[in-house]
């Protein structure tokens, strides 16, 4: 028997088999894409109690604001301020170590007892006075050094002053620094009326010159510093050169040294021979313009920031200095730096008023001074005044 659906006459499909119940359904070709999460209680759970309750604490006041540009309290500090640290720190290790330097240089130096005291010695007069010497003495000088400074070897004996200046440092206002002729016919203690550099040239001859000084100027002596050929050649070639303006040429085979007129750089042996030479028209008037010209030059550089703050030529200096110089048992590094400071800029330089020259039997020729003039000069000097305008010179009038 045929079946039809009504609609065309045409036989209906047969209808899908029936699975059973206990037929499995077939497996699937991938995974589920969750995951089981476990259980949890959407119920929330109050804290346990602390094992040591405190106390309510009342309610704190609200805090008043903060002035504008200080820095929160309990913050620790930006780290800006730590390169200031260590600047301060660098700083305070270089001065420990420039005082401890200092410290130790200062027991390098040659000391003398050139300051004792003596019946009727002047008392102490106001300002500072030093006595600055320089001795033609070779001790320590090898033969090709002597040769190279054309000192004269070590045949000439003894030791005499080639150079006696005063430097006077008022309490206020510019430093003095006289001249004092080598040739200057003086009283010299226990001796007599004879030069000045005999009294250096005798046994004692520091404390024998300090006593001639403060007797023949009436200025109480306060420092004493003496240097030799060598030990002067070497600062200032430990300085690296001092510039000085020549005034005219100097050609002197005897003090080794041939320079041209004008400014230059002058080495050790070139320095001390300008400040050595008398081949000039007034000898040693004209050698003594030259030494004060060069001390100024000199502490000009020893003062100068390009010395100062260049320890590889700071060092080096203080070092030849304070093993050539002599200074008195009571004088230390730091008593010459203040010379130095004292003198940089503007002194007053002067040459001890001259009233003329004479032939002395066993002197030959000596200077004299003018005695009303030189009077008048050094009371000044003693009384912490500058000296007038009109007693300042550097050569006889």
């Amino acid at each position: 028997m045929i079946r039809r659906d009504g609609r065309g006459g045409q036989p209906a499909p047969p209808p899908p088999p029936q699975r059973a119940w206990s037929q499995a359904p077939p497996p699937r070709a991938y995974a589920p894409t969750q995951t089981p999460r476990p259980y949890a209680d959407g119920r929330r759970v109050p804290p346990a109690p602390p094992r040591n309750p405190q106390p309510p604490q009342p309610p704190q006041p609200p805090r008043p604001p903060r002035p504008a540009g200080e820095p929160p309290k309990g913050r620790r500090p930006r780290r800006r301020w730590r390169w200031p640290r260590r600047v301060a720190l660098v700083l305070v290790m270089a001065l420990v170590a420039s005082v401890g330097g200092m410290l130790f240089l200062d027991t390098k130096l040659n000391r003398v007892d050139a300051l004792a005291d003596y019946p009727g010695r002047i008392a102490d007069t106001p300002g500072t006075n030093w006595l600055l010497v320089g001795s033609d003495s070779r001790e320590g000088l090898t033969p090709e050094q002597a040769a190279e400074l054309t000192t004269g070897g070590e045949e000439i004996g003894g030791q005499r002053t080639d150079t006696i200046m005063l430097v006077h440092i008022p309490r206020s206002g510019a430093t003095t620094m006289v001249s004092i002729p080598r040739d200057s016919y003086v009283n010299i203690p226990g001796i007599g009326r004879g030069k000045i550099n005999a009294a250096f040239s005798q046994p004692g001859g520091e404390q024998l010159l300090v006593q001639t000084v403060e007797e023949a100027t009436g200025l109480h002596i306060d420092h004493y510093a003496e240097i030799g050929f060598g030990g002067f050649a070497g600062v200032v070639d430990a300085l690296g050169g001092v510039n000085v303006c020549v005034p005219y040429p100097i050609d002197d085979p005897m003090a080794g040294v041939n320079l041209p007129e004008g400014c230059q750089d002058l080495n050790g042996p070139d320095a001390l021979g300008f400040v050595r030479s008398r081949a000039t028209p007034l000898a040693d008037l004209d050698r003594m313009d030259n030494q004060r010209a060069f001390m100024s030059a000199l502490l000009e550089k020893v003062t100068s920031p390009a010395t100062l703050i260049n320890p590889l030529r700071l060092w080096p200096t203080i070092a030849k200095t304070a093993d050539s110089i002599q200074v008195d048992d009571g004088d230390h590094l730091w008593n010459l730096a203040g010379l130095a400071w004292a003198m940089r800029g503007d002194v007053v330089t002067t040459t001890v008023p001259v009233g003329g020259f004479d032939v002395v039997a066993g002197w030959g020729d000596v200077l004299l001074w003018d005695r009303g003039k030189a009077s008048e000069f050094f009371d000044a000097l003693a009384n912490d005044r500058q000296i007038p305008q009109s007693l300042l010179t550097s050569a006889p009038s």
